[in-house]
């Protein structure tokens, strides 16, 4: 026996006495029973992606739905099993190259110096998909490649994955959870500055393993028991939940939400549970001028217009035109008459609309700044790898530039909430403190965090701040 088959022997020891059964995932309502997926299928798919990326980032699940509709003679079958396999390989792809450099080298690897070095894109081919295939269960482990040594590799993978977790808040338990060592000393200040246990940071980085449920929003008065159950009688799996003191709608599974009839008849609106958390926390009135000045699809201007309840009115700006014929589209079938939209990059103060300017500003504005997004890397994994100290450092000058910009719009008097999806204090309560410090006028009502690891959400951020 060689010197390497030996030192492999003694890492592995632990993990050939057992070698428990891979548990396989809650099988979602939406599942293929039996998708039909080969490596042949991943290597050119995750290659394409790779490329794709590399000028422009692209969202992975809409480089997805662009891929596919050039892909002929695809089942629904095919297109679940493959988009749950990129999103797995964008999810766990540094682990992947974690155990492909474990496998060939025999001293134990400073997975915190390691990490340093790591780039994405790096381990691609099969290898690469067997161990997302293993990390994420994958049915694609049955197919055929060209593998040597694939005992050694699953006993490997098991001994590893038994190391990382009997090591919880370590570099190498980062890893098995998708998430870089570098970014633990983030976490960790958030965690101080939130008051979270070890426990709930814990929590929290495991939950970037998966996703969190639909959320829904209906209309004010609706009544979610009845509509809960209109909902799964169409074959939607929506559950109500109870959380701090309020009823709330999730779905779970099933039919797309988008085929129920209260969906085509703007009666519900797909928005998750903290997003719809920030809007209420800007505290709507009927009679409000509100302006929403970084709307996006406008899931926070449709909310926030539906709490004006047809008096008063929301400006949602945003600077992508793309973004404002969405939130059109959505107003008119959700019936909502009193949104208008218009393209504003935030690089000068808004040209106030003359019904503003004769009450000398809005009544409360909503800035829910750009970011890192860094609180949406359930929904979006492939978000994680774009994260990085030079972008947060631009995102942060974007941030205190709006807020600067559209605070100049604000009435004595009014709210001005800010907002991000990030969990990163730089960009959250350090952006409000600088805010504050050069403007005197305004005053700390209140700020919190969102969602995970309190509730099963994405993680967001919001202040609200009162002007004198």
């Amino acid at each position: 026996m060689s010197a390497k088959q030996s030192n492999r022997k003694q890492r592995t020891t632990a993990a050939r006495r057992s070698q428990p059964r891979r548990s396989q995932p809650r099988r979602a309502a939406t599942q293929p029973r039996n998708p039909e997926i080969r490596f042949d299928d991943l290597g050119p798919l995750w290659q394409r992606w790779l490329g794709a990326n590399q000028d422009k980032p692209v969202p992975l699940d809409r480089w997805l739905k662009q891929a596919h509709n050039r892909q002929q003679g695809l089942s629904p079958a095919q297109r679940w099993a493959l988009n749950s396999a990129m999103i797995q390989a964008s999810r766990f792809q540094q682990l992947a190259q974690a155990l492909e450099d474990q496998f060939f080298q025999d001293d134990e690897i400073d997975w915190q110096q390691w990490d340093l070095q790591w780039q994405t894109g790096q381990l691609r081919g099969d290898a690469f998909w067997y161990w997302i295939g293993l990390r994420g269960h994958g049915q694609w482990l049955k197919s055929r490649h060209q593998l040597r040594d694939t005992s050694y590799r699953e006993r490997l993978f098991t001994a590893l994955k038994q190391q990382a977790l009997e090591q919880p808040l370590s570099p190498l338990w980062c890893l098995w959870h998708g998430i870089r060592p570098q970014w633990l000393a983030l976490l960790q200040q958030r965690a101080q500055q939130s008051g979270w246990s070890d426990k709930q940071l814990q929590s929290f980085i495991k939950k970037q393993c998966d996703f969190p449920p639909l959320w829904l929003r209906a209309k004010a008065g609706t009544n979610l028991a009845e509509l809960e159950q209109s909902l799964n009688e169409q074959g939607v799996d929506a559950q109500l939940k109870h959380i701090n003191g309020s009823e709330v709608l999730a779905a779970f599974g099933g039919k797309a939400v988008q085929s129920s009839s209260q969906y085509q008849q703007g009666e519900i609106e797909i928005q998750d549970l903290a997003s719809q958390q920030i809007a209420a926390a800007v505290g709507a009135r009927p009679g409000d001028k509100i302006w929403d000045a970084c709307a996006g699809a406008g899931g926070k201007s449709l909310a926030l217009a539906s709490a004006l309840n047809g008096k008063g009115s929301v400006t949602a700006t945003d600077i992508q035109q793309y973004k404002l014929d969405e939130l059109k589209r959505r107003a008119k079938r959700a019936q909502l008459q009193n949104i208008r939209q218009f393209c504003w990059d935030g690089e000068q103060p808004l040209k106030l609309p003359a019904e503003i300017r004769k009450q000398h500003g809005f009544d409360r504005i909503l800035v829910d700044a750009p970011c890192t997004a860094a609180g949406t890397w359930r929904r979006n994994p492939d978000a994680r790898w774009r994260f990085s100290a030079s972008d947060s450092q631009q995102l942060q000058i974007l941030q205190q530039q709006l807020l600067q910009h559209a605070s100049a719009a604000l009435r004595p008097g009014g709210v001005l909430v800010y907002a991000t999806c990030s969990w990163q204090l730089s960009e959250n309560e350090q952006q409000v403190d600088t805010f504050l410090q050069h403007n005197p006028d305004f005053t700390l009502d209140e700020q919190c965090m969102l969602g995970a690891p309190l509730e099963d959400a994405d993680c967001m951020f919001y202040a609200r701040l009162l002007k004198r």
